[in-house]
């Protein structure tokens, strides 16, 4: 088994994924830049990704690295997302580490990516540059309780008696469980046939965002929402509509509606070569998500 250090350990994935590790016999180190405060399980140690002088110790010993860190809520995201990945790649090569491992953002090179998934892909490509082999899982939207995408969908269904939606809740993407993208990463780490690889991961179902919002709406309470497409509302006005409905920021909301537009699904299957098992299907994920907002998950 190896040590793992696990970067974002208190967010939405990363709480979720140091029991998973834990439990699949791994030593895990919880990296948070509030370590005092930190009450879950494995071994707390402070860093902060943009204070370069503080990763070498917090890497040191440690064999595989899970990188969970963006800035969406940052407006200036895409200079803070590469710097802190060129800070992670060189004290991670200093570390001796033998792999990273970082979720990216599913979408086709040849398409005209958003800027949240330029970034992404402009990260994959900077914590490797430094000489460690970097395993990516690129996904659309996950579905779990207390994620920016599926609070978005939980919050719209519920909130209004009528939607009025941009044109973009016509494309199609392939939603997540987090279950599912906490198997993937415990199951890539230090794998043989995962270093340096990029793998694709979704759910078994490619829908629309008005295909998703209708089965959310369904799991909620079964009420009738009517959803009537406006094409003329912009990704400016949709993220201060977002930012009114809902409690996503509006920096936030921006960030991800760029993304909307780009139809983004998984044309390669073979992660499940390397992490074997069935997906939960989309409405499956939904239930798990209000079943544990019902039982008082944070």
């Amino acid at each position: 088994m190896s040590t793992v250090l696990v970067t974002g350990a208190t967010g939405f994935i990363g709480r979720r994924l140091v029991p998973a590790l834990l439990d699949a016999g791994h030593d895990v180190r919880a990296m948070t830049r509030h370590p005092e405060t930190y009450a879950g399980p494995g071994e707390a140690v402070g860093a902060d990704v943009m204070d370069a002088d503080s990763l070498g110790s917090a890497l040191e010993g440690a064999d595989v690295a899970i990188y969970l860190v963006h800035s969406l809520d940052d407006p200036d995201f895409e200079r803070k997302d590469a710097e802190a990945a060129r800070n992670f790649s060189a004290a991670a090569a200093g570390a001796g580490l033998k792999q990273i491992v970082y979720m990216g953002g599913l979408g086709d090179d040849e398409q005209d990516l958003s800027a949240h998934l330029r970034s992404r892909r402009e990260v994959e490509q900077l914590l490797g540059e430094d000489g460690v082999p970097v395993t990516v899982l690129r996904a659309a939207i996950v579905v779990g309780h207390g994620g920016i995408s599926w609070e978005i969908t939980r919050q719209l269904v519920k909130n209004l008696p009528a939607m009025v939606v941009p044109r973009w809740v016509a494309t199609r993407t392939q939603p997540i469980a987090i279950d599912d993208v906490v198997r993937y990463l415990a199951g890539v780490v230090d794998h043989p046939d995962a270093i340096g690889k990029v793998f694709e991961i979704g759910g078994p179902d490619q829908l629309t965002y008005k295909q998703m919002l209708l089965v959310a709406n369904e799991e909620s309470d079964g009420r009738q929402i009517p959803i009537v497409v406006l094409p003329l509302l912009t990704p400016r006005l949709s993220s201060y509509w977002l930012a009114l409905v809902t409690d996503v920021d509006v920096t936030t909301g921006r960030n991800l509606i760029d993304s909307m537009s780009t139809e983004v699904v998984v044309r390669d299957t073979s992660i499940r070569d390397v992490v074997p098992g069935e997906p939960l299907s989309y409405r499956e994920s939904v239930r798990r998500a209000l079943a544990e907002r019902a039982a008082g998950g944070r």
